[in-house]
């Protein structure tokens, strides 16, 4: 395969840490194999670590043994991927730090530079002034930036601020992992590129929706972070939000990166406000308690090593949410995320108005409903009613598969290979712009505030569990349930 790709040079700053070694190159490497990557591409590493090219090279290869499968990795594609990585140890406080960082750069003067920023959001306003002090930022430049972009509606205003005074709008990717999945992508297909799903896409058809973010680990050693953000900041912000977006936006022109991202900040502006004692009616927090995954205990949240005994951080979400428009007026959006659920299960689901009658006696006809699943598994199923098979009408409950066919294909592309793909040809569509990064902080704001205000704390619910029994109860007061993500 010939890559259409321009030449680059892809910094990875925060090379040493979790997502870098984890997913970033990982995702290259496999883009490499797959001959997306041109020959002349390089791929330089940056971070605190004084290591040497050698050094680095050996901790790429510990990473690879534990996150890319022996059979992927021949010798000889590793090798070629090796071929392009280099490395240089930076302070992000240090401008004097990056002149091995520039010299490297200067070798290759007009090729696109994509600046990756794997690193806390407090550190790409330094890092940015420094690559603008060195002469590093060129018309050829774009910057990632990795969510959370800030903690609030203020700090992220003054990262965008900052970030801005050094690189263009248009050279700023904000990105969002959960917008590269192939579930999500395949979602505006099926919207926007069949006559039936459009159609039926509006108040008078659906009964509710779903998006549903579950993780069954605990905080894995990032309570550093964590116990300063929580769930609502974390996830609520970020990723559920911009599932809503896509799931609710009204058909763009175009793909046109602006064109899309013009229709999701509609999306954001639509949202009705969740504010004072409202939030105590549609929102409900929950912080896991001790229990037990596997068979396995597992600490209470206020156990975790780093996290304050007093701790009101809350590890679960769950709200109701409408969208003040004609498309969607008065259809609930329910929205939940957490830590130590009973599974890990990240799905949409739409579900359709039930029949107004039915004219098959006493058989139950269950709703259809489009799931979206991105994790663990990625699928789109539509659930119909059809005829089981034998005398009489006996109804059952249909399932197709709305995949494309994988049997054959040793790797399916995850999001980071697409978005890193993405960032390097410019293309901005699946990124998150500045307005509707502050937009979604802005509609978040006033939950975090009631909370403050209130200084209750949140439920409590036991590991393994679905979240606090408000939870159900939210859905429960509409007579209805949240999908178990059964298979």
């Amino acid at each position: 395969m010939s890559s259409s790709l321009p030449d680059f040079d892809i910094v990875i700053v925060g090379a040493t840490g979790d997502l870098a070694l984890r997913k970033l190159y990982k995702a290259l490497y496999y883009r490499c194999r797959d001959g997306q990557l041109p020959a002349a591409g390089r791929i330089i590493g940056a971070s605190r670590a004084e290591l040497d090219r050698d050094g680095f090279i050996a901790m790429l290869e510990e990473s690879a043994a534990q996150y890319i499968p022996d059979e992927h990795r021949g010798a000889e594609d590793w090798q070629r991927f090796l071929s392009r990585i280099d490395y240089t140890p930076i302070d992000a406080f240090d401008c004097g730090s990056y002149r091995g960082l520039a010299d490297r750069l200067a070798e290759h003067p007009d090729r696109v530079r994509v600046f990756y920023l794997s690193t806390g959001s407090k550190l790409f306003a330094p890092i940015c002034n420094c690559l603008r002090e060195l002469g590093l930022i060129t018309p050829q430049s774009r910057v990632v930036l990795e969510k959370p972009v800030g903690n609030s509606l203020e700090g992220a205003h003054e990262i965008n601020r900052q970030v801005l005074e050094c690189f263009s709008e248009d050279q700023v990717f904000r990105i969002d992992h959960y917008l590269g999945k192939e579930p999500v992508q395949n979602l505006m297909v099926l919207r926007f590129g069949n006559t039936m799903f459009e159609s039926l896409w509006h108040q008078s058809y659906i009964d509710h929706i779903q998006v549903t973010v579950a993780e069954n680990l605990g905080v894995e050693g990032r309570a550093g972070f964590y116990d300063h953000t929580g769930a609502l900041r974390d996830m609520i912000q970020s990723h559920l939000l911009q599932l809503l977006c896509i799931i609710a936006m009204e058909p763009p022109p175009s793909t046109d990166p602006d064109v899309v991202r013009d229709e999701k900040l509609k999306v954001l502006r639509s949202l009705r406000p969740i504010t004072g004692s409202d939030v105590d009616r549609f929102v409900v927090r929950g912080q896991y308690q001790a229990g037990a995954v596997d068979g396995k205990p597992v600490p209470s949240y206020r156990d975790e090593p780093g996290v304050a005994d007093d701790s009101n951080t809350e590890t679960f979400v769950a709200l109701k949410t409408y969208i003040d428009n004609w498309r969607w007026a008065e259809i609930p959006f329910y929205l939940r995320t957490g830590k130590r659920l009973a599974r890990r299960m990240s799905e949409i689901v739409i579900q359709f108005r039930h029949v107004p009658f039915s004219i098959f006696g006493r058989s139950e006809l269950n709703a259809n409903r489009l799931i979206i699943r991105l994790q663990p598994n990625e699928e789109i199923r539509l659930q119909l009613s059809g005829k089981r098979i034998g005398t009489g009408m006996r109804v059952r409950d249909l399932q197709l598969h709305l995949d494309e066919d994988q049997r054959g294909v040793d790797h399916v592309p995850d999001a980071y290979e697409r978005l890193l793909i993405d960032a390097i040809d410019g293309r901005a569509t699946l990124f998150v712009r500045r307005d509707e990064l502050e937009a979604a902080w802005r509609w978040v704001e006033p939950i975090t505030a009631r909370w403050e205000e209130d200084g209750g704390q949140p439920g409590r619910y036991v590991a393994s569990t679905w979240g606090p029994t408000a939870a159900a109860a939210l859905l429960a007061r509409d007579n209805r349930e949240w999908d178990a993500g059964a298979d």
